[in-house]
């Protein structure tokens, strides 16, 4: 069957777009191709440097007919209900319909509209122009006149005016990342040669002809199919495929590496930029004095890596850096790359210089001493500056302290340090290595080894996939840190908005959550949401989020105003428990446990302690996972769907406690289960005060037995309405003590 091929050839596209237009462009003409009735085998696209290119398999030659039948009015209906059949269909009278009998409702017009199917050339013709015009680059750019007004264009196999495609002489309206240069389109099956593409975008005319390596290969070369245009393009010193680019720099430096006694430091994200800057990789290597290696290794490698796009190494077998890098370059150069090689020595050895000096001049002042500073840079506009947030996180870390087993004065310390290195110069030139480098210096000070691991763990865990903190006193400040933010935004109330979260305060409360639960911590986060919106002073004149009390002349205490206070709770809260769902879901429990954890009254948002609702739902889904649970579930919705069905016929609820002496006097199953109702709500309500899930689910297991006997001897809805009340009030409380651990309606099963 005919095969696609497309490429877009430009000036060079960003490394950090190039995979996403890839991906874009296989799916904006796929999706226009099955929108239209057009199926294919297969499609793949692919990205360099200067192009992008797509080969899509198997489309048939022409689209399908269409045979269509449109039901139109009864025969005899208005003449305006005739018309606007007869236009709907594109008819032009009614002879051109038939009539159809139904025997229930009469005679009716009927239209059948064939259409015949379109040739898939045409069809390209006309959904690759619009997709170009309309491409989503995060960023594009329209550029000036390349050419004089009226001048002829020569590009593909023929010469194009600019007049003749449809555009201004000597004018460009086409927004692309970068300036686009041809477009090569060709469509038709292997056995013949595929014709090109009829379409031109602001006067480039599709064509066959395309260019390789911008200086190995410049000159033009015509292709006409996609295996021929990979084989003219590996010949031009170009590489398609960026994963194959991958593979060839990563298994060259490996072994270059090894061939050299050291070990390359991999970097996947670096890999994959890297791969998206050259079409014909070379990897090289370079070196640098044994001197540089004073500074801090992850300085090292952060100013080579974002300034040079090299690879650090490390001696063989072991975590020290070597004195050497790798580059890939885009040249095979005459000289095997020796001059390449200097050039990049030259500015590595300079950026390096550079990175001594801020060390140098790091050290010579302490943390402490460069805490002023950050009286001068403002945190936000309305929260204060650097400083002041430096102050409430001290204040609430040693507050969190306690809590978590950590020294209150090791956490108030690392707290008021934990943001000094943003004033130094190594962070100044390398903001990624914020944290880090405060350890580095906490720890040239003499710091004890708690308060400088607290500098740099503070900030964790970043993302999903990294580490929660360990150390107490670095729970204590990472804790403040996150609450202090999440607090100070939702009192501005610049909380997340769609997909728009520009402070990444998802991102703080997943980190609340991990700890906590990760590290087993069971805190009340209602008083610290209480204490750190007391501590926001900078809001007091603008918020009004203060009460003023005044004791004396000379003294005045504030505090937060309820209602305020209330409302922030509130809302903070249910948004923790929106992050703890998707944490949970993530942690693979049941999505209906975690509904039914959460409906229960005393839960999140006014339940605060993250660690008991995480601990309640991994005990609901062990407790349901036996067959006692399992039973156990099965006889409550039995019993719930009893008691709907009759509440909505009486028109009442049963929602009172059962009459124990009626029970007594009942039937011996009524009584057992009556007096195991009483005996495991009783339990298991202790258990849950006493933050022992378990026990609360083995004291509901015990109700097992006395349920299923109820309902195979006892007969619900007895004559006498006395003892039918009764029953149903026993259910009621069957539904009551179930809820002492969760909302079983709202378990599946």
């Amino acid at each position: 069957m005919p095969d696609l091929l497309l490429e877009l050839l430009s000036e060079e596209i960003p490394a950090r777009m190039q995979r996403r237009a890839a991906e874009d462009l296989k799916r904006l003409v796929t999706d226009a191709l099955v929108e239209r009735g057009f199926l294919y085998e297969g499609a793949k696209a692919f990205a360099t440097p200067r192009r992008l290119a797509l080969h899509v398999a198997g489309l048939p030659a022409r689209g399908e007919a269409l045979r269509e039948e449109r039901r139109g009015p009864r025969v005899g209906a208005p003449e305006a209900a005739v018309q606007g059949f007869l236009r709907g269909a594109g008819l032009d009278s009614l002879d051109q319909a038939t009539t159809v009998t139904d025997p229930k409702k009469g005679a009716f017009y009927l239209a059948v509209i064939e259409r015949p199917g379109r040739e898939t050339l045409d069809v390209l013709a006309e959904i690759i122009p619009h997709i170009i015009r309309n491409f989503p680059w995060p960023k594009s750019m329209h550029w000036g006149d390349y050419r004089p007004a009226g001048k002829a264009l020569v590009l593909g196999e023929g010469i194009l005016d600019r007049d003749t495609l449809g555009g201004a002489p000597g004018k460009n309206t086409l927004r692309w990342v970068r300036p686009l240069q041809s477009i090569v389109a060709t469509f038709g099956p292997e056995t013949e040669t595929p014709e090109t593409v009829p379409f031109a975008v602001d006067g480039i005319a599709a064509g066959t002809t395309t260019r390789g390596h911008r200086f190995l290969s410049p000159d033009t070369f015509e292709v006409r199919r996609f295996d021929d245009y990979v084989q003219a393009l590996e010949r031009a010193d170009v590489i398609l495929d960026a994963d194959r680019r991958k593979d060839i720099i990563l298994h060259d430096a490996r072994d270059l590496a090894f061939a050299r006694g050291l070990d390359l430091v991999e970097d996947e994200s670096l890999l994959e930029e890297v791969a998206g800057l050259v079409e014909r990789p070379v990897v090289l290597m370079g070196s640098f004095e044994e001197r540089f290696l004073e500074i801090p290794a992850e300085a090292i490698r952060a100013t080579i890596r974002a300034n040079q796009k090299c690879f650090v190494l490390r001696k063989g077998g072991s975590e020290e850096l070597a004195p050497a890098f790798l580059l890939v370059s885009n040249l095979v150069a005459s000289d095997g790359g020796t001059a390449i090689t200097a050039g990049n020595e030259r500015v590595v050895r300079a950026r390096l210089s550079d990175a001594k000096f801020f060390w140098e001049t790091d050290k010579a002042t302490k943390l402490e001493d460069r805490l002023p500073k950050l009286d001068t840079i403002v945190f936000h506009e309305r929260l204060g500056t650097q400083g002041e947030r430096v102050a409430r996180i001290a204040a609430l870390a040693k507050e969190i302290a306690p809590l978590v087993g950590a020294d209150p004065a090791l956490a108030e310390r690392a707290a008021r340090l934990a943001k000094a290195d943003l004033v130094t110069e190594m962070v100044g030139e390398f903001p990624e290595l914020q944290g880090l480098m405060g350890r580095k210096y906490a720890a040239l000070q003499g710091e004890p080894e708690s308060v400088a691991a607290a500098i740099e763990e503070h900030y964790k865990p970043v993302g999903p996939s990294d580490r929660v903190p360990t150390d107490p006193v670095s729970i204590a400040v990472a804790l403040a840190d996150k609450l202090d933010t999440l607090v100070g935004f939702w009192a501005i109330d610049e909380k997340p908005t769609g997909s728009k979260d520009p402070y990444a305060l998802r991102r703080a409360a997943l980190g609340v959550i991990r700890i906590l639960s990760e590290r087993e911590r069971p805190i009340r986060l209602l008083g610290l949401i209480r204490s750190a919106a007391e501590r926001l002073n900078y809001l007091a004149d603008t918020l009004g989020l203060y009460d003023e009390i005044q004791h004396d002349s000379a003294h005045k205490r504030r505090s937060v105003k309820p209602e305020v206070l209330e409302a922030l709770a509130r809302e903070l809260l249910s948004f923790f428990a929106d992050r703890l769902k998707g944490y949970l879901r993530d942690q693979g429990a049941r999505h209906d446990l975690i509904d039914a954890v959460f409906a229960l009254p005393g839960q999140v948002p006014s339940q605060d302690d993250l660690l008991l609702v995480v601990r309640r739902v991994e005990a609901l889904g062990e407790f349901l996972g036996t067959d006692d649970g399992k039973n156990l579930l099965a006889g409550y919705k039995r019993a719930a769907n009893i008691l709907r069905i009759e509440e909505k016929k009486d028109g009442r609820a049963y929602d009172a406690a059962p009459d124990a002496a009626l029970a007594a006097a009942g039937q011996p199953e009524e009584r057992a289960l009556a007096e195991a109702l009483a005996a495991a709500r009783a339990e298991a309500s202790a258990a849950v005060a006493a933050e022992d899930f378990a026990g609360a689910m083995r004291a509901l297991s015990r109700l097992r037995a006395p349920v299923d006997a109820f309902f195979e001897k006892v007969t619900v809805n007895a004559d006498d309405p006395a003892l039918r009340q009764n029953r149903l009030l026993l259910l009621n409380a069957l539904r009551a003590a179930t809820r002492e651990v969760a909302d079983f309606s709202r378990i599946e099963g």
